[in-house]
């Protein structure tokens, strides 16, 4: 992966030739009407499943391993996951879909859910299988990837729809929140459960945030609150998949599994702040190209979009083509 002079990452080679490919074959279709908003819907699903590649390998072998991995073999079924775990991660780096630079987010993520893994299992809010020599205590060292997954999810969407963002809170500010929320996970089983209050913080915080994403043709707006609660609603079905796999069960799942309550969404988009914030640490929020208002501060502008030499080939007359009147030019 290349990176501009200010650290923002752009394309891998591998993603610069799929891209270069499919823009080739999009490029024919109609720019406007219902076939321009279909060309828009399709690429967005593409590039949202290529973003959860991580995620999706994990939930597969999860998947697989809960039908066919058999009951008496030798090798304990979590410990394969794990093997399985850091293939995936070793395949993602070698195949240069992730960067040593981007790995040191995913491992800082690895680490904070795993400490979070140990003290909730502790205290019994779910459970995994006690096979295994793979492990930490109660908690087998497949389930870091399942934070390290949305760690990689987050990292790869970023630059794919090239996100940039009009009203960025202050980084100081979102570290402070995401600081509190890690804590509130911690001392809500001692002391009162503050989330809710957290999630006022939260839309006090990024309210008024907009964010910008480039499909195909066009930019596209989006607030970010939305944003936040459609990736936790995603990552609430995929929850859903794992406990029915028997990764992990809730209490209230040991005699019977059933789906998880509505109510961990909150859970999943607190957490999600959390992400957020980690993602922050090498691609700082960047404000569309387009937007003419001095930076607030050094610390919420360090990044940039593409080189300038790079900008004028992103705004080429296919991309200044506009599907539909809510999208945004670029």
């Amino acid at each position: 992966m290349q990176h501009t002079p200010d650290g923002r990452p752009t394309l891998t080679t591998a993603e610069r030739a799929i891209d270069a490919r499919f823009r080739a074959g999009l490029a024919r279709l109609p720019g406007h009407g219902p076939a321009g908003w279909f060309t828009e819907f399709v690429v967005f699903g593409l590039k949202q499943a290529w973003a959860c590649v991580f995620g999706a390998a994990m939930l597969a072998i999860i998947s697989a391993a809960h039908l066919w991995y058999p009951e008496d073999a030798a090798f304990a079924r979590n410990d394969a996951l794990t093997v399985a775990a850091v293939a995936i991660q070793v395949a993602m780096v070698a195949g240069r879909l992730e960067t040593l630079r981007e790995l040191r987010v995913i491992v800082l993520f690895h680490l904070v859910g795993t400490v979070m893994e140990l003290f909730k299992t502790h205290v019994g809010s779910w459970t995994y299988e006690p096979d295994g020599v793979l492990r930490l205590g109660g908690v087998p060292l497949f389930s870091g990837f399942m934070y390290a997954a949305v760690g990689s999810y987050l990292v790869r969407v970023n630059r794919l729809f090239d996100l940039r963002f009009i009203r960025y809170p202050r980084r100081w500010s979102t570290a402070l929140v995401a600081t509190a929320i890690y804590l509130n996970f911690f001392t809500n089983h001692y002391l009162p459960d503050v989330r809710w209050l957290l999630i006022a913080v939260v839309a006090l915080v990024f309210g008024p945030c907009v964010m910008h994403f480039r499909i195909f043709r066009a930019r596209w707006r989006m607030p970010l609150l939305l944003a936040f609660v459609l990736v936790a609603f995603f990552i609430w079905l995929a929850e859903n998949i794992a406990t029915w796999s028997n990764a992990w069960l809730y209490p209230s799942q040991v005699d019977g599994w059933h789906p998880v309550s509505l109510a961990k969404l909150t859970s999943w988009f607190l957490l999600m702040i959390i992400s957020v914030v980690l993602v922050t640490w090498i691609a700082p929020p960047q404000p569309p190209d387009d937007d003419r208002q001095p930076p607030r501060d050094t610390d919420e502008t360090a990044g940039g979009g593409l080189p300038v030499g790079q900008r004028g080939r992103r705004r080429s007359s296919l991309d200044q083509v506009s599907p539909g009147g809510s999208s945004t030019a670029g």
